[in-house]
């Protein structure tokens, strides 16, 4: 009860005195946009990492130097939890900009900083806006910016069933801009809040990064089937941690 109480808290706090932050932000990116994008990174990382030592998450890091530090790349993550993104997104070397569902649009301030940080929004529903969105995230790589795509799509209810199938179409930023692509296996972070809502419990969670793929590189049966590629090594990351556990 007291872990829930004290994110709620702090989290609430946060976004009404991050308002003020917002305007002062977009005044410094009128003059620096690097030093305000920069800036509004490691605020944001800020703010995860206390929410994780709020509700007492351990983490175990595996193959973290996988990630290239001057390159952008598109991040593929397994879905468990709301905190899959406070723990991936605070660990990011750089701009990230999260793919999200367009309801998430819909939320004041929160969105607003979402969009400050080259979140984009997702219309599932809506072929012609999805493939915008698509050639948006395409755009951000070339300009240095790295994507992250949850492919299953959402929440995995039962991750002791397996990975949900991924969703066509969510490797077509790193196939149109040739980036690498960051497979990430996150394990048990469903067991902080999903597992018993609304209670927040201390849990130990892994997060293992696994080696860039790069598509052109993967013979034509793979490029032809490469998210399934990139699920199977996630799912072999996984496997792993099963004893880690």
């Amino acid at each position: 009860m007291i872990r829930l109480i004290l994110v709620a808290i702090f989290l609430i706090t946060f976004l009404i005195v991050s308002i003020p932050i917002l305007f002062l932000e977009w005044i410094v990116g009128k003059f620096n946009p690097h030093a305000a994008d920069l800036s509004s990174l490691r605020l944001i990382q800020w703010a995860f990492k206390v929410v994780l030592v709020l509700a007492g998450t351990k983490i175990t890091v595996i193959g973290e130097e996988h990630v290239p530090k001057d390159q952008a790349v598109l991040y593929i993550p397994n879905h468990l939890s709301y905190f899959d993104i406070v723990i991936t997104y605070s660990r990011c070397p750089g701009l990230t900009g999260y793919i999200a569902k367009d309801k998430m649009a819909r939320y004041p301030v929160l969105s607003t900083w979402m969009k400050r940080l080259y979140c984009l929004f997702l219309d599932r529903t809506n072929t012609r806006e999805g493939l915008k969105t698509v050639l948006t995230g395409i755009e951000q790589i070339k300009q240095g910016i790295s994507v992250c795509i949850f492919p299953e799509g959402t929440r995995n209810p039962n991750p002791e069933e397996g990975m949900l199938a991924f969703k066509e179409g969510s490797l077509k930023i790193a196939e149109k801009s040739g980036c690498p692509i960051i497979p990430i296996a996150i394990s048990n972070t469903h067991n902080i809040f999903e597992s018993h809502i609304p209670w927040i419990r201390k849990c130990h969670v892994i997060v293992e990064y696994g080696e860039p793929i790069y598509i052109k590189e993967l013979d034509k049966e793979q490029q032809k089937f490469s998210g399934a590629y990139t699920q199977s090594k996630i799912e072999e990351m996984l496997e792993k941690h099963k004893s880690m556990l």
